[in-house]
């Protein structure tokens, strides 16, 4: 194995993108009843809002926040359930988060589960855990009816909002009514449990596989906040910044967000709609957002459309060649000339942190010159998920960053890559990396290196100053007949850059003893005239494409495009499912 940032010939230097540094406002927790103990410091600072069912706003405070769990972790106590494997689903909530924390607090196992499988895999996979109770939302009443007469190890179902019918099932308990238990318990003098071990098993979570493939992932409470406290270290927030919770929360990059956000003491607005984002971001102002980059591409691309519309696309170009003049001397008018385009995410929104894929380094450098700081991170459900983050007063673009203070990053190759550094996997070892795979010896065993550092799978290489470069996956890498490696994930990034093409995946093609470079295309329809033909959409982007071929080496042109009609399946953290593409 190489020095991890051992470089051959002459490397590429990347350059820094700097800002001033600034004193982190926050308190770290190293478990669960500590972060309880900082949240409700921050007393009647309001820590959600979200809307009722009339769409009207509802606030909660840190303490009532606080107190809710309390009551939730009394209520678990009291029904028998302290200490157990319980699961949460539906949609971002405070009843979710409260729920998630009050299993903890309580010595139980918490596991979020993703609320888009079919019920199948879901009473699947809780058996698979032993789960043994589960909090579930309104959309899923009526849904666990088979699971309450058969299942092998669910035996207390927890309704958020049940209505009669399922209220009326004697495997039901009303949150409300594991509330009431819980506040006569906190009243007659119930106090958590210690947490007497920060390695034991604290959480389960799936990775985002198919239900035959998909793994559980065990964390531990030194896990989940050792990475809170490493994101609230590292990333550019404070106390009085708003964010929109708009991923999936049983993701742990959302989730983990969250966590950190409220060692701030920040304000978390929870979007109830991917059709009323924009909507949302009007209401709540938003200064800060964590997104993947499907968002950030969508939000570029309204823009755009939105300009073109309009007939200010010209306007907007010349506004961010004059805002690159006037920064180059140290005169930064962005918020003013760009105030309609910012006005649409509500007015506020000043900083983007971006994860869960890689990102183009064009969005970042587009975004800056509104006025709106991008900063990438990594992670992978088995670190908790937090490994790097762009540090935001020294930014490389393309570059995640280097690892963040609890865990350390090496690179595990021989080859050297185009950019003049080792290439090869990306491996960690920290506070952060999970316990292993439960019930699954075969799958710890080759995902853990002899001396005990966690193999991520990603392909990548690192700088002289440490910086880490994210460059493909090893499952999804296409050898060429020649025995040269493609990483799809770098080509697609190229493809990523026409503006006609929505969604675009790479794959390889064998064809007799040659492998081709194939191009799958959901074309962005909206930039054609309404009722264009395929043909001419296919051969507008083939052109395109072609164009972008003479900027590349042969091995990694594409050959062959192949368009969709409908876009690509993805999983619930927005990224393609590359198993089903053939």
């Amino acid at each position: 194995m190489k020095n991890n940032t051992e470089a051959i010939g002459k490397p590429v230097e990347f350059k820094v993108h700097r800002a001033p540094k600034t004193t982190r406002q926050y308190e770290r927790a190293g478990d669960i009843l500590e972060w309880i103990r900082v949240i409700e410091k921050h007393g009647d600072r309001l820590v959600f809002s979200y809307f009722d069912k009339k769409r009207n706003v509802i606030d909660v405070t840190y303490a009532e926040f606080a107190e809710l769990i309390r009551k939730t972790a009394a209520g678990l106590t009291e029904a028998g359930y302290a200490g157990k494997r319980v699961a949460v689903i539906g949609e971002n909530s405070v009843i979710w988060l409260a729920s998630y924390c009050a299993i903890l607090a309580s010595g139980g196992i918490a596991i979020p589960m993703d609320k888009e499988l079919d019920m199948e895999a879901i009473e699947g996979l809780l058996e698979s855990v032993d789960a043994e109770a589960i909090v579930y939302s309104a959309s899923f009443n009526g849904k666990f009816a088979n699971a309450m007469k058969a299942h092998k190890s669910l035996k207390l179902f927890i309704a958020a909002d049940p209505d009669e019918a399922e209220a009326a099932n004697e495997c039901v308990l009303s949150f409300e009514a594991l509330c009431a238990k819980g506040e006569l318990a906190v009243r007659n003098g119930y106090t958590y449990p210690a947490v007497e071990n920060r390695d034991k098993l604290a959480v389960m979570l799936f990775t985002s596989g198919t239900t035959g493939t998909s793994k559980s992932v065990m964390l531990s409470q030194k896990n989940v906040f050792s990475v809170a406290s490493a994101a609230a270290a590292t990333v550019n927030f404070y106390p009085d910044d708003v964010i929109v919770s708009l991923l999936p929360i049983h993701h742990t990059y959302e989730l983990a967000c969250n966590l950190a956000g409220m060692l701030y003491g920040m304000h978390i607005c929870i979007n109830d709609s991917l059709t009323h984002v924009l909507k949302n971001f009007k209401i709540f102002k938003p200064t800060a957002l964590v997104l993947v980059p499907l968002y950030v591409y969508t939000f570029y691309k309204r823009i755009w459309s939105e300009a073109k519309k309009s007939g200010r696309d010209k306007k907007l170009k010349l506004g961010i060649g004059a805002s690159k003049a006037m920064r180059s001397i140290g005169l930064d008018k962005r918020r003013d000339i760009f105030a309609e385009v910012l006005n649409s995410f509500g007015g506020r929104l000043e900083k983007i942190v971006c994860g869960g894929a890689a990102l183009n380094p064009r969005m970042i450098e587009f975004f800056d010159n509104l006025g709106i700081t991008i900063y990438e991170g990594y992670g992978i459900t088995e670190c908790s998920p937090l490994v790097c983050v762009a540090p935001y007063f020294a930014r490389k673009y393309s570059s995640v960053g280097p690892a963040v203070p609890c865990c350390q990053v090496r690179i595990d190759g021989e080859r050297m890559g185009e950019k003049g550094y080792i290439e090869g996997e990306i491996q960690v070892k920290g506070d952060n990396v999970m316990i292993g795979y439960y019930n699954n010896p075969e799958a710890n065993e080759a995902v853990f290196t002899e001396d005990g550092w966690f193999r991520t799978g990603d392909v990548g290489f690192m700088d002289a100053d440490e910086y880490v470069f994210i460059t493909g996956r090893m499952k999804s890498v296409i050898v060429l007949e020649n025995g040269k490696n493609v990483f799809p994930e770098e080509i697609e990034e190229y493809l990523g850059n026409i503006e006609t093409i929505a969604e675009c995946a790479v794959v390889g093609r064998q064809s007799g003893e040659t492998v081709n470079l194939v191009a799958l295309i959901y074309p962005d329809y909206t930039k054609y005239p309404e009722g264009t033909a395929n043909g001419v959409i296919e051969k507008d982007i083939e052109a395109a494409i072609m164009a972008m071929n003479k900027t590349l080496p042969t091995y990694k042109q594409i050959k062959k495009i192949e368009l969709r009609s409908v876009p690509f399946e993805k999983t619930t953290s927005r990224k393609i499912k590359r198993h089903l593409l053939k």
